[in-house]
This record gives structure tokens, sequence and C-alpha cells, in this order.
């Protein structure tokens, strides 16, 4: 049942995990006054991942997305320049040149990080493992362990979920850009229906293009297992590389299954078909339905761009293999990011279920903030959809809890611009665009009193004017697919 107890106003806010939200959300909470034990296992034990005791240590990439004006990582990097965010700060006095990225070298960031928050004399650094979770007359409490939660805490997190409310996740399918779909190739349709519109956007293949984006996935590198443990996939999440090895026809009697799609325009029915599925509300973002991957991201946008109709696609998000642990956050979680059955936890990090540093850092900000206006005695309003910040926590709150997967930032999460530009204007229409979310974000921010209009913490530095081209946006680097 339902906890009808109230957060605790009053005593030291508990954080459990001192990486990027755990280290952000300690900042948030102790910059402002409110005092903090910030529980960090290691080195008392460490993880499979981790090398040092360093808050913050980056432990995959070292870089934390596009800095560009018109990518969304770019334009969210904003947002949260406008609330004061140590990791983004943090990330500018560590950062080294890459490019359109915002890369950092990885001891000096962590460095910045541990040493702004031992500056705070108000938040405690304590040393050691966490197994239990406080019960209902317990400390205020935030958990932000990531996707490396230990096994015992894991557990105590499970019984209080539910059975159905820490997932494992192996596998997941690259997402689209609708609007770098080919549309005079592709269709709208569901299987069976007369219908002239659908729910699915289908892609057709003849027998030729079948054949030959078989012989292209069949050959295609794949990542090797993590730490050399063996591959298991739930029957319903195999990959598509796997399902394709079974045999030729194995795909067309699978996910590229054409039976009931046939062509509006021609009224044929086509030799295979790849559908895409709307992702978010607003429908620009579309997922490869039954296209979860271990290939190397290099592979998938040379093989999956063999596609009719996905020549000149646009990736949010490519596909993935990895051992995972989140929560299914829609379900279990409120929009304040607190447990909604003990309302005195919050959760925060990669562990509520969203993709990248920058947006685990975000998550450690939102659910402090949240806690601040707890301590005032008042909730905040969400930001505005319209914001890129706003668009992953609208995301996390109403995502179909059946189907939950986790998201980063991206265009797909906001609502469709109207505005149609040739493409060679794209750029300067999301240069624009990200303009407006921020100043959106930053007018919302002045109204809920969270601005930071501070020149930042002293970690932050100018970073260094580039004319170098962007990296992608919204993939996060695989050290696997070098």
């Amino acid at each position: 049942m339902p906890s009808t107890s109230s957060p605790s106003t009053e005593g030291p806010v508990h954080i459990v995990g001192g990486g990027l939200a755990g280290s952000e959300a300690a900042w948030q909470l102790g910059s402002r006054g409110i005092p903090v034990v910030l529980h960090e296992m290691r080195p008392v034990r460490t993880t499979e991942a981790h090398e040092t005791d360093r808050l913050a240590e980056l432990v995959c990439s070292n870089t934390l997305g596009s800095k560009m004006p018109h990518t969304a990582p770019g334009i969210f990097k904003e947002e949260l320049k406008a609330l004061g965010s140590l990791i983004v700060d943090a990330a500018w006095s560590a950062h080294v040149p890459a490019g359109g990225a915002l890369a950092v070298d990885r001891d000096r960031f962590s460095s910045s990080v541990t040493q702004a928050l031992e500056g705070l004399g108000c938040v405690s650094i304590r040393r050691g493992e966490v197994t239990e979770l406080p019960g209902v007359d317990g400390p205020r409490t935030i958990i932000a362990t990531g996707p490396l939660t230990s096994p015992a805490l894991s557990r105590a997190i499970h019984a209080l979920a539910g059975d159905d409310d820490l997932y494992f996740y192996d596998a997941i399918a690259p997402i689209v850009n609708v609007e770098s779909v080919d549309h005079s190739i592709a269709y709208w349709g569901n299987r069976y229906d007369e219908e002239a519109d659908g729910d699915y956007l289908n892609l057709p293949m003849n027998k030729e293009q079948y054949e030959t984006f078989m012989d292209a996935l069949s050959a295609g590198e794949c990542t090797a297992p993590k730490n050399g443990e063996e591959e298991r996939f739930f029957q319903g999440c195999q990959p598509i590389e796997a399902i394709a090895s079974k045999g030729r026809e194995s795909l067309r009697f699978g996910p590229m299954k054409p039976v009931g799609l046939r062509d509006p325009r021609t009224g044929h029915r086509p030799w295979a078909v790849v559908q895409l599925r709307r992702e978010t509300c607003q429908g620009a973002a579309m997922n490869m339905v039954g296209f979860q991957t271990k290939l190397k991201y290099g592979e998938q946008t040379r093989i999956f761009r063999m596609i009719p109709g996905l020549a000149e696609a646009e990736f949010l998000r490519l596909g993935s293999v990895h051992r995972n642990t989140f929560v299914n956050t829609p379900r279990i979680l409120d929009r304040a990011l607190r447990l909604r059955v003990a309302p005195h936890i919050s959760m925060a990090g990669q562990v509520v279920g969203c993709e990248g540093y920058t947006e685990s850092s975000a998550m450690g900000l939102w659910a402090a903030l949240c806690v601040v206006a707890e301590r005032q005695g008042r909730e905040l309003t969400p930001p505005p959809t319209d914001s890129m910040f706003g668009a992953l926590l609208d995301y996390l709150a109403s995502a179909d809890t059946r189907h939950f997967q986790p998201m980063n930032v991206n265009f797909g999460l906001l609502p469709p611009d109207t505005i149609r530009v040739k493409k060679r204007d794209k750029k300067q229409r999301r240069v624009e665009r990200g303009q407006a979310c921020v100043a959106l974000f930053s007018e919302w921010a002045e109204g809920q009193g969270l601005l930071h209009s501070g020149p930042g913490q002293s970690l932050a530095v100018e970073p260094p004017a580039s004319s170098e081209a962007a990296t992608p946006e919204a993939v996060t680097p695989d050290p696997s697919s070098a």
C-alpha cells in the first residue's frame, strides 16, 4: 500500500552513490546550506568498472556529448547551466579538444568534483556500502547508485518496488528521427488495416534488397561480451543479427514479416518490411521495431542505412546490448522522482532510465531541487516540455510502462517542429529552436526561484572557440566500437 507519510523536512539528506547524479544532488543541496551525508562505497567495495575512489568517476567514454548549439545535448547543457550544474561546470573546467564534443580529462574532471564537494562544510562523505533502504521514519534519502548498484541494495530496491519493477535489459533498438526518413519510399499503415493512415511507418524491401541486407547483416562486426560473461538474451528481445543467423528467411517470418502490409500506392505486398513505431507522444522519434542489436555503432549506421528510406537516417539513439539495472520510472516514481510507496526516498541518475552522463547528472539535480522545494513547503512545477530538460522528465513520467526503456535527450522528445525548412537550413533552424528552448527554460527557472545568476562555481572556465565539426548527436560512444 502507498505510504501516507510525508518526506522529512529536517535533518541531513542522505545520498547513496557518489557518481555524477549523486555528486550533482549533493552540490545542489549543500551549496544551499542543506546538510548532506553522501555515501560512496568505493574504495571499501569496488566495482568491475571503476578504477579510483574519486567522486563522479567516468567509467566509459570521456565525452559528455555534443556542445554544439544546434544539437540536443548542446541545448541541454545550456539549460543545466541556467541551474548552476556542478557537472557541466566541472566538464568545462576539465575539457580537452575534441571537435564538437565536450570531452574531458577524466582525472581532472573527477578530482574537481570531489574537491568541490569536500570544500562544502555541510557535506559529509562517508565511505562504505549501503545495503538497506531507510524505513518510513528514516532520513530523507536519494538513491543514485547507477547501473552498477550493488547486489544487496538491488535486492532491497526490488523488494520495495515489486517483482515487476526492477529490470535487467539486454538489448535495445535504434531510434530514428522521422524527419530524416524518405517519405517517398515509406508509407504509413498497420498490419491488416485497410485505413490509409496507421501507427507504423513501413519501409518496404524487394527480394534483391532483402538479400543484400541479409548479407551485410550476417557479416557485420558485433561487440564482444563484457568481462567474458555468457550472453543470455530474452526470447522476445534477441538481437536482430541473432535471429538472422537462424536462416535466410528468419527475418521475413519474424520482425520483417510483410504479411498484412500492402503498399497502398501500388497494392503490392513487399518481400520484407522494416517497421518504425512512435517512441514518444509527439511522434518525431521512431523505434526500429524488432531491431535490437549488438552491432558496433559504425556497423549499425552503415548497414541500417541500406534499408530503403533510411539512406540519410538520423539516429537519435543507436542500439546496444548491455547488462543494466534501472527501475520502471513511470510506474513506481512520481514526477519529483520519489518512490510512490515511500516518498521519503527519491531515485536519480541512470537507474531511473536515462542514458548519458549529462542526463544522469540532471536527474540528480532535479531530485535535489525537489527536496529543496519540500523544505520550503512547496512543490516544483515541472519544466516546460518545450525544453530539453522538461521533455526528458516528461518522457520518464509518461512513457509506456509495458515497454519502458532508457532515453537520452534528442529532438524527438520535443513537440514536432511545424516549420519546414530546406536541408541546408536545418542547422540554423535547430540553433533557433535551441535558443527558444533555453529562453523558455530560463523563464521557468526564474519563476521557480532557481535561476543561477552568478558567474558559476570557481571550477568554471570559458571554453575556447571551436570551428570544428560537430560529433553525431544523441549517440554515446561505445568503447568497444573503436
